[in-house]
């Protein structure tokens, strides 16, 4: 082998064992997908028809993947070596979308997305709060949301509502935050789906009275 080629063999082999420092030590990444299950109560309607479950963020830092925490009330941070499954809004369609499924009350739920308006009601959730928030040296699970629910292919805004729940966690370790928040995306569930049963069966009779 010639002097060069020697010398850029040699160059390869640096860089490449340098390339597994770039950045710093390697952190290892907790993934967390909160268990979620909906109350059914005996009294909510049951309904033929379906309705499409869209989520959004309200602010790209709820927009993520990063599990946020609020340690002092204009203070925001995110918990280190941890983050959720999926971003926020998407963790919070699923769980809602099961619950519609698990609830055995609606005719059929879909996802609102990738240009499907399928449905004949379209529930909007604008996302306000997915975090830890410390209350003094107590940290609670929190989810506000603002929900809307609307008749599609014209028949515009049926009803809105803001949904909030603040779970408290047994520990401020990481697991029981999640625990707490598997708590609160349940209650938020249950909630959402009975309001969405009432007020699109209130709707569907005034429309027949007309």
């Amino acid at each position: 082998m010639s002097r060069a080629s020697l010398f850029i063999a040699a160059a390869l082999a640096l860089l490449l064992a340098g390339c597994g420092s770039i950045g710093g030590p390697k952190t290892d990444v907790t993934v967390y997908s909160p268990a979620t299950a909906v109350t059914v109560d005996p009294s909510w309607p049951k309904a033929d028809w379906s309705v499409s479950v869209g989520v959004h963020a309200a602010n790209a830092m709820l927009d993520s993947p990063r599990i946020a925490v609020r340690p002092r009330a204009n203070e925001i941070q995110t918990y280190k070596g941890a983050r959720w499954a999926d971003n926020a809004p998407d963790l919070l369609q699923t769980a809602l979308v099961e619950a519609f499924e698990d609830s055995g009350r609606v005719g059929s739920v879909t996802r609102f997305g990738g240009g499907s308006t399928r449905g004949d009601y379209g529930l909007w959730i604008e996302v306000r709060q997915f975090e830890t928030v410390y209350q003094g040296d107590k940290p609670e699970a929190v989810i506000e949301v603002q929900a809307r629910l609307v008749k599609l292919r014209g028949g515009g805004l049926v009803a809105s509502k803001r949904f909030r729940h603040a779970v408290a966690g047994s520990t401020p370790e990481v697991d029981d935050i999640v625990a707490a928040f598997g708590q609160a995306m349940s209650d938020l569930g249950t909630d959402v789906v009975g309001w969405t049963l009432i007020e699109g069966r209130q709707h569907e009779a005034s429309t027949l009275a007309k």
